[in-house]
């Protein structure tokens, strides 16, 4: 794994037990283009992934989780002004958001990056809401979940989810 993913991720491992990052065995990215149907293609690239390393048996929580995380990053780094979620702005061009998986010899972990500064926080939801549970969900189907701000980034961070591998 090159430097550069290594400097990316070190945010990562401050909430984890303790992992050695050289010893992922399993690293792929995807990224999120500003609009909802980037929530399909990331199950789509979590599925495909999965299969490669040979982990289906877990693609219905994980890709439950990625389809919060993913959903939030567009939701929340819509541009700044009046655009809609997850329409591009003219005023400030947002990076894209972007997923990242990594599979370690016992855990697998989703991350997803995305341009805004504001923490995730988990929402109380009427009963009647369409929102507001999807920290719930990824809190209820992961082992662990957490975010940092972006290292060596002026904004920006890494909210991620882990997975113990049967």
């Amino acid at each position: 794994m090159g430097t550069k993913v290594l400097t990316m991720l070190q945010p990562l491992w401050q909430g984890f037990p303790s992992v050695d990052p050289l010893a992922v065995s399993g690293s792929v990215s995807y990224s999120l283009a500003p609009r909802y149907e980037s929530v399909r293609g990331a199950r789509q690239f979590t599925r495909e992934t999965l299969h490669r390393w040979e982990l289906e048996e877990i693609f219905d929580g994980v890709a439950l989780v990625v389809s919060e995380l993913v959903t939030n990053a567009l939701r929340h780094t819509s541009a700044v002004g009046t655009a809609a979620p997850c329409e591009p702005s003219h005023d400030a061009p947002a990076p894209p958001a972007r997923l990242h998986l990594m599979r370690w010899s016992s855990r697998l972990v989703c991350a997803v990056r995305d341009s805004s500064d504001a923490s995730p926080e988990a929402e109380e939801a009427g009963a009647g809401a369409e929102s507001g549970r999807g920290l719930y969900l990824v809190d209820a189907f992961s082992d662990g979940w957490g975010w940092q701000p972006l290292a060596n980034a002026p904004h920006g961070k890494i909210v991620w989810a882990q997975f113990r591998l049967p």
